[in-house]
């Protein structure tokens, strides 16, 4: 069997599957991902055995040390990824529950239901752990999910999904409701996305090259999240400790992610106050900076910015720093050169605070806080897919609730149309 056709008959079980899990109750949902975190504690010895094949292979291949690590399913990885399943059956189960129900003057009850997508196809890289957290996340919220990791952790990815199968099995629940593309091939994704008569959304999860391709190439609708260019805007109002703290977590605290700070936007009045002592600090964490022409006037020896800097998502210790003579100017480059990921302002003026909120078009808008808490468990949704920056349909972190849409429910006595 060729790997269209492989694709093309996993894609039809998926759908079978759709449908059966959509009829589940929270109950069994949950009873289902207990076992399967159950599963992975006893299966630990094959699991990391199966993981050790990958991340030898890894070191051959002279993957980072950061790729390797990402890579390693150590005890306490497999613990954690027991605990997040556990953790999303805890959580409140959004299919079947109502957004609102209001009366018609005729009589009729219309109601919006939430419902699960369908089947989801979910394409990324390197992390095992996703395996776990997308087949958790799309059993609770009633999803069928057909994934396709990295072919650097096929091993480790195989083994994971197999346990995840046991587990549903073992529950009374359709083993094809998560499935894994048994193969390292690229035209695997290829086939994957021309399944546009059975899968309903594909989420690509991974690096910008990944996504642009996937989104490309699909015949399916596709949440993207190319790259995270997140700014702060520090006020002319801001209280200076209060930012210097803000801009030191944002960047510094984990400055590989997608929502550490990029940008540094600075009012030109808090500008010779904060910047220097910034700097300072900046410099003991190891941060290069990159300074626009007004930001050098005050840190004369840091690197020139240029415009290739405004856009870029550096993963890495350096953040572009840019002087702006107004709340306008500051607007005005966030939507210029944002990715519509993550943006704060550190402000004590209450009006500046709620006009960046309405017009800083990004998924996630912070007054006073850190950028890093655009993540679906720091802000309540207990576990997340990933953070989409397209806004059809889900717009921010991909909770359980954004992995359901809503049909509408109408209730009669008999009311006929004239």
């Amino acid at each position: 069997m060729n790997i269209e056709t492989t694709v093309a008959e996993m894609a039809k079980a998926a759908g079978r599957a759709a449908r059966a899990l959509a009829r589940c109750s929270s109950e069994e949902k949950n009873s289902a991902l207990n076992r399967i975190a159950e599963k992975l504690i006893e299966n630990k010895a094959e699991i990391q055995a199966q993981n050790a094949k990958d991340v030898d292979a890894a070191k051959n291949q002279g993957l980072s040390a950061a790729m390797i690590d990402r890579l390693t399913i150590t005890d306490k990885v497999l613990s954690t990824m027991a605990d997040g399943l556990r953790e999303v059956a805890a959580l409140e189960d959004p299919v079947g529950s109502m957004d609102g129900t209001w009366v018609r003057p005729n009589g009729l009850a219309v109601s919006r239901m939430r419902i699960p997508l369908g089947v989801i196809g979910i394409i990324y890289e390197s992390r095992p752990n996703v395996t776990i957290d997308a087949a958790g996340l799309c059993i609770k919220s009633g999803n069928a999910v057909i994934l396709r990791g990295g072919s650097e952790s096929l091993h480790s990815n195989q083994i994971l999904a197999e346990t995840v199968a046991e587990g549903l099995a073992e529950s009374g629940l359709p083993e094809t409701a998560v499935s894994l593309i048994p193969v390292r091939e690229r035209e695997a994704v290829n086939a994957l996305l021309n399944q546009d008569a059975h899968v309903d959304l594909i989420i690509p999860r991974g690096g910008e090259g990944l996504i642009r391709f996937v989104a490309e190439n699909s015949k399916i609708p596709v949440l993207k999240h190319y790259k995270g260019v997140c700014h702060v805007y520090v006020d002319a109002s801001a209280e200076t400790g209060m930012a210097m703290e803000i801009c030191m977590n944002a960047k510094v605290q984990r400055p590989g992610v997608c929502n550490a700070m990029e940008t540094l936007l600075v009012h030109q009045d808090a500008a010779q106050t904060f910047l220097p002592e910034m700097a300072r600090q900046f410099g003991r964490a190891g941060v290069e900076l990159r300074g626009c022409k007004k930001t050098r006037q005050i840190l004369p020896d840091i690197i020139p910015a240029t415009e290739a800097d405004w856009p870029e998502e550096y993963l890495d210790l350096i953040l572009a720093v840019k002087t702006v003579a107004s709340m306008d100017e500051a607007l005005a480059h966030i939507a210029a050169y944002s990715s519509q990921h993550t943006e704060a302002i550190v402000t004590s003026h209450y009006q500046r605070a709620h006009r960046f909120l309405q017009e800083a078009d990004s998924s996630v808008v912070l007054v006073n806080a850190s950028t890093r808490f655009n993540d679906g468990g720091q802000l309540g949704l207990g576990a997340e897919m990933g953070i989409s920056t397209s806004k059809l349909h889900a717009f921010g972190p991909m909770g359980l609730r954004e992995l359901t849409t809503t049909k509408f429910v109408v209730l009669g006595t008999g009311q006929i149309r004239t």
